[in-house]
């Protein structure tokens, strides 16, 4: 979330897309209720399925699952034919004016410039800024890394940087300008092409459209709206590129940085922010800083290739805050390996694995399958049921040597053996070895958790595991310390980062969090002085934040981005005061939020460039002049002293300092603006450019459960989403959350119900191309018919919980079957998430 759960309550206008809050977040949702309450807040619901959230709403819209880029470039459209757009805003706070270079191509054809037919690849040369004076851009300038190769090692090579010193026209009318250029690109999703591609008629949509682009009805820059998404935009080949349209959108309007305002996303667990915030992403080192490729060498090279230089119109000023790269990451090797990284050896460089192609989640299992992945350690994640692509998964487990599981409950994956199916006979042949190690449940263990809003929050332990059940730290640290026994024992080939690894926890094999959170924070190693204030932090004291971190080996700090998360004051995300001065839902010593206690990220957009408040009512920052630096009643996110006629951008995370509308090199993989893609399996060739139905740079996988299904026979569109009673695949272990949801169902509309001669209740078979889901029918009116392209499509809705285990109510009347037996395994070519939001399948009656 760029912004946070309370501060949606402070909105004028909503637009709740690819999630569901009021059934799958309702104690978040409350705030989108207090909105409606107090401000006369409007709420837009757009979804296949008419949901609980939707009957909240001001106006819903059924939307063909895998259309949303369609609309939301409709809107981009619509915004800026009828000038409801930010353009003070846009001109100062974007990179609306910034010039492309000549050469780039949109991609009217389904194809931006660089396509490379053979490798299914961009050369991403001409998708960047036009320099003056000569300033072309230098290689790894942008800090993104080159994009992994399947199956070569270097990683590919860097790519050519962004230019130093960009033209730009701020009259917004030169051809190759980023708004010219994004002009084009959506003048072609016009509504009625919006109609054909969605099923959303054109009078609706055009009501939609209307009602959230109003807030700049006139001009006016006082209201605000907020687009609210979860899984239902993620999990698609074009995830990425969904939400990058939905920022799009609020930075032409004005609404990033804002109170009430920004693009934000439900995480569908506690603590998911704080797995991917920790580096749960193969991709990423924690803080996100980017993990090395073979083709960094060292240090140096590897500092050079993700530390981005400034690329901004001479005139401006960026705080390209990432160019402190080096701080973040010498803190982090020194937390990682103590007084072993030094500045001799590059900081323990070397110690780090290098990503030579793509490790996510689909291609852990593809190498399983293949034999190249032996053995598995899987603790609360339950991959057989999580799919995509559940009897693929669980013949990739068949082949593995072990698997190690660490659960609350037996779970599908440790019994993958025993899924509908396999024989008594097959299992004998079954050599994978099973080990189901238990674990303490969530009230059972102490730590923190971070929130949607970033908010760190630390929690205490209710009551001890029970039994054998032993806290998830022990178990790891454990299997550690005999793995750093075999090591020294035995040597190996390269034993050094296993055998240097800092542990200096007081109990080695039961560490406490809270001294991993004050390793997180960070401490100083020697002795350091603030030149400007003259404050002194002793070696060994806790640092107050990262702006403290060092290149030279003399801080160390686990994540950048959580430090002065436990400072020498104590453990700010074990704070609880409940005061709120400004009214906003800020509650500043509540908790702690990453980075540095801010609650709306890119907080100075919300001040004109003169630097007072858009709206004087909702004031988050200001400058103040007598004192020379920013104010607020949120932390300001920018550099406290810069005068606002020093023109700095707001977006101080990017080389540019403003916000990009235009994804320059190195961001994105397959294209700088958002272009709509049909699903891998679609009832219909994209209407935009029938020749190039699908997103290029999407992969599939060559086993032989690897199939996809044509609308010639599989004709229905299927999408799957989570209930209220039951919290994804643990759940169905409890007798009250059964005895709620006994049983499994698909819901279906009437009309097909009808020509199927299907009845409510009746058990059916849902078939893909990869396998069959039996359940019963529940036939409803939540979903319709729609029209697509002249031709009657028809949606169903999955929900995903139930599977082979937990309690078997009505055993011998229930398949047990996952859902993900239907999805395919593919995924978007940036965050690498699978297409379960939408695919195609047939029905029968059982």
């Amino acid at each position: 979330m760029t912004n946070g759960w309370i501060d949606i309550k402070n909105t004028d206008m909503m637009l709740i897309m690819g999630g569901n809050p009021a059934e799958n977040h309702p104690c978040g949702f409350k705030w989108a209720m207090e909105a409606k309450r107090n401000r006369n807040a409007k709420l837009i619901s757009v979804d296949p399925r008419f949901t609980r959230t939707s009957a909240t709403a001001d106006l819903f819209l059924q939307i063909r699952a895998g259309t949303d880029i369609a609309f939301l470039g409709g809107l981009i459209r619509y915004a800026i034919e009828n000038n409801r757009i930010a353009k003070e805003y846009l001109v100062n706070y974007t990179n609306a004016s910034f010039i492309v270079k000549e050469g780039f191509k949109l991609p009217e054809d389904g194809l931006f410039s660089g396509f490379d037919s053979a490798g299914s690849t961009y050369d991403k040369s001409t998708w960047n800024y036009e320099g003056v004076g000569g300033s072309g851009g230098q290689a790894g300038a942008t800090g993104h890394a080159p994009e992994p190769v399947p199956g070569k090692v270097g990683g590919g090579t860097p790519p050519p940087g962004l230019p130093l010193n960009v033209a730009y026209d701020l009259t917004l009318e030169h051809p190759r300008c980023v708004f010219q250029l994004m002009k084009q690109q959506y003048s072609r999703y016009t509504p009625e092409t919006v109609e054909r591609i969605t099923g959303i008629p054109k009078d609706q949509y055009l009501k939609a459209v209307d009602m959230f682009t109003s807030v700049r009805k006139d001009g006016d820059m006082k209201k605000v709206a907020t687009i609210i998404y979860a899984v239902g935009w993620t999990q698609h080949t074009f995830g990425t590129q969904i939400i990058r349209t939905a920022a799009m959108i609020q930075l032409l309007l004005g609404n990033v940085g804002r109170a009430g305002g920004g693009v934000n996303a439900l995480r569908g667990h506690s603590n998911i922010q704080g797995a991917t915030d920790m580096a749960g992403l193969f991709d990423s080192l924690p803080g996100y800083l980017k993990a090395p490729v073979p083709n960094d060498t060292d240090l140096a090279t590897y500092l050079k290739r993700v530390t981005p230089t400034s690329s901004k119109p001479t005139p401006w000023d960026s705080m390209n805050y990432y160019q402190n790269t080096p701080k973040f990451f010498v803190s982090f090797m020194k937390s990682m390996y103590g007084d072993a990284a030094t500045k001799e050896n590059g900081f323990a460089f070397d110690y780090l694995p290098k990503v030579d192609r793509d490790y996510s989640w689909t291609h852990i299992w593809d190498d399983m399958y293949n034999g190249k992945v032996k053995g598995m350690l899987a603790f609360g994640m339950n991959g057989v049921m999580i799919g995509p692509d559940t009897n693929k998964n669980i013949n990739a487990l068949k082949k593995a040597d072990w698997l190690v599981v660490g659960e609350i409950y037996p779970d599908e994956t440790s019994e993958f053996w025993r899924a509908p199916g396999i024989t008594t006979d097959e299992q004998k042949t079954i050599n994978t070895t099973v080990y189901r190690l238990p674990c303490a449940g969530f009230a059972e263990k102490d730590g923190s958790m971070t929130n949607s809003a970033r908010w760190v929050t630390w929690k205490y332990a209710a009551v001890p595991p029970p039994g054998q059940a032993r806290l998830d730290q022990d178990i790891i640290a454990q299997i550690f310390l005999r793995v750093r026994d075999l090591y020294k024992n035995d040597g190996g080939k390269f034993p050094d980062p296993i055998l240097n690894l800092s542990w200096a926890y007081a109990d080695s094999a039961h560490p406490a969090l809270s001294q991993v959170a004050m390793e997180l924070n960070g401490k100083a190693l020697a002795d350091l002085t603030d030149p400007v204030t003259k404050q002194v932090i002793k070696a060994g004291q806790q640092l107050p934040g990262f702006a403290w971190l060092k290149d030279d080996g003399t801080t160390l700090c686990g994540n950048w981005i959580y430090s002065g998360c436990w400072t020498e004051a104590g453990a700010q995300i074990q704070r609880r005061g409940t005061e709120d001065p400004s009214g906003m839902g800020v509650f500043p010593n509540w908790a702690w939020s990453w980075p540095a206690n801010r609650r709306v990220l890119y907080n100075r957009a919300s001040c004109n460039p003169e630097g007072k408040p858009w709206d004087p009512t909702r004031k988050q920052i200001w400058w103040n002049e007598a004192a020379g630096k920013w104010a607020g009643n949120d932390v300001p996110d920018f550099k406290p002293d810069s005068h606002p006629k020093d023109h700095m951008g707001p977006f101080i995370m990017n080389p540019e300092g403003v916000g990009r509308l235009f994804a320059p090199i190195g961001v994105l993989a397959d294209g700088p603006f958002p272009e709509h893609y049909e699903p891998i399996e679609s009832p219909t060739k994209n209407l935009l450019h029938p020749q190039q139905s699908n997103n290029p740079l999407v992969k599939k996988f060559k086993t032989p459960y690897d199939k996809f299904g044509g609308p010639e026979e599989y004709s229905i569109v299927c999408t799957t989403y989570r209930l209220t009673e039951q919290y994804h695949y643990w759940t169905k272990n409890n007798p009250m959350n059964v005895q709620l949801i006994p049983e499994p169902f698909v819901e279906i509309p009437v009309e097909l119900a009808n020509e199927k001669g299907i009845r409510g209740a009746d058990m059916i078979h849902v078939i893909s191309a990869r396998g069959t889901y039996t359940a019963k029918a529940f036939v409803t009116r939540r979903l319709k018919p729609m029209m697509i392209d002249g031709k009657k499509v028809y949606q169903i809705g999955l929900p995903i919980h139930q599977g082979f285990r937990g309690i078997p109510e009505d055993e011998g009347r229930d398949a047990r079957t996952p859902a993900n037996l239907l999805t395919p395994s593919v995924t978007d070519p940036n965050a690498h998430t699978p297409e379960s939001k939408g695919f195609l399948v047939k029905i029968e009656k059982a």
